[in-house]
This record gives structure tokens, sequence and C-alpha cells, in this order.
């Protein structure tokens, strides 16, 4: 006999927190804000040290407005939203918006700020090529070059003989210190972390994005119905109100 319930979804293995820098790494202003800014929040009131780095301005990303005029205001929005969870540094490569192409030039400038900041855990977007097993909701381009240009540069960071030039004339060191990459909003994480506390800075930081937020569809998009519907997903499976939830990629040991 078969039953019609619904599969209940395999519980959550809470994240490793020890640690004490990241890195988020992502395409576009917003991509963090969309599951990821809560858990931020939780680690920066932690006293953990995270960078954004976005690699574009996401300058193409409004409909209405010029790319010369949406890009400046997008990261005027993200260094806001940044702050409310905590986030200080906030770096934008200048790549265009909707073009990204993985190769070897994309993983340079990224293994460069890798060697910069000399992160234990890199956070970046999920790169499956959708959001969910059946392949229904495709992810984007930007967002699949992007982690896999991540997930490449946080192994080329810690090789002295890649992209040589960064240490022999650029001044940096090889940084082999990234022992995770964490992919958030992946169908295939196994991992998360609890967010119930920071949940609402999390809706606040996504709110931050007024212009961009203005654009989609019908112009009333509810940013804590959105984020509230995911976070309880991923807390029933963590045994919390709230969560976030990460695919894991282990570089070294942590």
């Amino acid at each position: 006999m078969t039953s019609d319930a619904p599969a209940v979804p395999d519980p959550l293995q809470p994240l490793d927190e020890n640690w004490q820098r990241g890195l988020a790494v992502v395409a576009h202003p917003d991509d963090l804000e969309f599951g990821a800014a809560a858990a931020i929040a939780r680690w920066t009131a932690q006293g953990k040290e995270i960078v954004y780095c976005l690699l574009t301005s996401g300058e193409a990303g409004i409909d209405g407005m010029d790319p010369a005029e949406a890009g400046p205001l997008r990261e005027e929005e993200q260094r806001e939203s940044a702050r409310i969870v905590g986030v200080s540094q906030v770096d934008f490569l200048g790549l265009p918006d909707g073009v990204l192409e993985y190769g070897v030039p994309l993983r340079r400038e990224i293994t460069r700020v890798i060697r910069k900041y000399k992160p234990e855990v890199v956070i970046t977007g999920s790169f499956r090529d959708s959001w969910d097993p059946e392949g229904e909701n495709l992810n984007m381009s930007d967002h699949i070059v992007t982690g896999r240009a991540v997930l490449d540069a946080a192994r080329d960071a810690g090789n002295r003989w890649v992209f040589r030039e960064q240490i022999e004339e650029e001044g940096l060191e090889r940084w082999g210190g990234v022992a995770q990459v964490w992919a958030s909003g992946s169908f295939r994480a196994k991992h998360g972390v609890d967010t119930t506390a920071t949940f609402d800075l999390g809706v606040r930081s996504l709110e931050a994005h007024a212009a961009y937020l203005r654009g989609l569809g019908s112009g009333d998009f509810d940013a804590e119905e959105f984020l509230e519907g995911f976070a309880r997903q991923t807390g029933t499976r963590l045994g919390t109100r709230y969560g976030a939830i990460f695919e894991v990629f282990k570089l070294g040991l942590l």
C-alpha cells in the first residue's frame, strides 16, 4: 500500500559557526537579501567580520530606469542594506550586469578579493540550474556563473602559481584558508542556521532595496511575506521558528 502523504524533508544540520572572517560574493545588489541577510545579521551580532563583494552594480535590473541612473542608486541601496545587518565594507567590482561570463578573468577578479580579505568562509548564492529539484523555476545565468567562479576562486586563492602576478606584483599573499563555501538557497542544501532572532533585520535589509522592489511585477511586493515562507520551511527542518538554508562545499578543515 502506498501513501499519498507528501514526503517530509530531511532535517538540516546546523552550520559550523566556529569561524571569524567571512566574505560574501554575489552578482547583484539584493542577491544576499533574498534569504541570506538574516543569517549574516546573526553572525555579525556574534562579532564575526563579514565583507560584501558585488560583481556588478545591478544596473540592468530595473526595466524602467536607465542603467546609468540605476547603478549608483542600487549601490546606495546595497550599502544601506548591508549596514542594517552589521556589514560596513561593501565592494563593487563594476562588471557588466546581465552578461557575466564564467572563465579565467572572473576567477582572477574573485581570487584577488579573497586574497585581500582572507576569509575562512565564503558565502555566495545557489548556482544550481534551477531553484527546485524538478527544474521548473530556472536560475539565471549571472547567478550560475558567479557561484561556479566563487567556488573555483576559493581554491585558486591558495595556489601561489595561479594568478601569481597578484602575489609578485600587487603585494597580495596566497590564501589557502577558505575552509568552506556556502551557497544560499540551494535545493540541494543539507545545512541551515537559526535566524529567528534576526529575521526582522533580514526583512529590513531586503526592504532597503526599495527602487528595485518597486520594479517587481505589479509593484506590491511584500518582503516580509516572501521571506517568511522560506524561513519557516527552513526553520521546520532545523527545529526553530525561522532559518536560512545553505549548500556546503568543503575545501579545508572547519
